[in-house]
């Protein structure tokens, strides 16, 4: 049988996520991510070059994985915070490793910031060039934006008391309609402000 080196990263990398969602950057082993993956744990320091690399490059992966799958316009923000909200959702993973990075990163450097610090600055530019007025404000809207969307992923626990809803999937539904509506206030405010330029 012949070694495929790929599909061993591949492994390790889907191990390391899950691992990572579960049990942040200082409780995640590294024996169990690579047992996890069925592979050496030498691997992944071949590979990865170590545990910290490895979280970093999943954050990076993460919400790579989510720049390319939702696209926020203000000129069609409604739809993009749904799929947006929808996103979050399907994949929780991504709302724990930003949360564990927040609890266990230490000063201003975090693994890959810069490529993220980029990514973000092209999606402002692309919002400044959608119509809104400033980069500050494209900032803004940006962070607001995240923010009321991923809080419901962030603290299930507050939205099943607050709600108090015994069906979860009817207060997730209801949580996604205030969100898709507080989103079509924010795009008709941007419009409004651009039109009176």
């Amino acid at each position: 049988m012949r070694y495929d080196a790929e599909a061993t990263r591949q492994r390790l990398f889907q191990a390391a996520t899950a691992e990572f969602a579960e049990h942040g950057l200082a409780g995640a082993r590294i024996d169990r991510i690579a047992a996890a993956a069925q592979a050496n744990k030498q691997a992944i320091y071949l590979y990865y070059g170590g545990k910290e690399k490895l979280f970093g490059l999943v954050v990076r992966a993460k919400m790579d994985e989510i720049c390319h799958a939702v696209t926020l316009d203000p000129r069609t923000l409604p739809e993009s915070v749904g799929q947006l909200f929808d996103w979050y959702q399907e994949h929780p993973e991504l709302i724990r490793l930003l949360l564990w990075e927040s609890l266990e990163t230490t000063g201003d450097r975090i693994e890959g910031g810069e490529e993220r610090l980029l990514s973000y600055r092209g999606h402002v530019d692309g919002l400044v060039e959608a119509g809104l007025e400033g980069r500050e404000t494209a900032q803004d809207w940006l962070f607001t934006v995240l923010g009321l969307v991923a809080w419901n992923f962030a603290v299930p626990q507050l939205r099943r008391l607050i709600l108090d809803e015994p069906d979860q999937e009817a207060a997730v539904a209801r949580r996604r309609a205030i969100v898709v509506d507080l989103a079509r206030t924010l795009a008709e405010q941007a419009q409004a402000t651009a039109a009176g330029r």
